[in-house]
């Protein structure tokens, strides 16, 4: 297994419409995992949500986050990032929108966007601390 690849060289990877987890602290200290849409963009993570959602919260209490993103087929290639998040309240911009298109397709991703113009949001970002990569593409039974 290769270990600790420079996230260039997972770019295509993570062009992928993989869901990422995002692991956040709960006020009595135990970890909430949440999958959510993630987009890598200028050496870090891009994670929209709701200003009212518990992993914001638990942000603005505990800025301390990881992410993780995976393929579930060879060559199993990885990316964990250990950080603090900075919140940016009240985005809005194209991210929501490249999201939804990203998961959901064109005409349902720009649907779902429409439904949710109105709503203000809030960008997680997560810019490297510790990072961690993988893949398994040196083994010659996966490949």
């Amino acid at each position: 297994m290769r270990r600790d690849l420079p996230a260039d060289d997972l770019q295509r990877f993570l062009d992928e419409p993989l869901c990422a987890t995002l692991a956040t602290y709960r006020s009595d200290g135990s970890v909430l995992l949440a999958p959510v849409w993630q987009e890598w963009d200028d050496g870090g993570f891009n994670i929209m949500i709701g200003p009212d959602d518990v992993k914001a919260r638990n942000i603005r209490r505990d800025p301390r986050a990881s992410v993780s993103v995976y393929q579930n087929v060879p060559p199993y290639a990885g990316i964990e990032l250990r950080t603090e998040a900075t919140l940016i309240e009240d985005a809005r911009h194209d991210l929501d929108r490249r999201l939804a298109i990203r998961y959901l397709g064109e005409a349902r991703g720009n649907a779902y966007a429409d439904s949710i113009a109105d709503d203000p949001m809030i960008l997680i970002r997560l810019e490297p601390g510790v990072m961690r990569t993988w893949d398994y593409s040196d083994v010659k039974e996966l490949s």
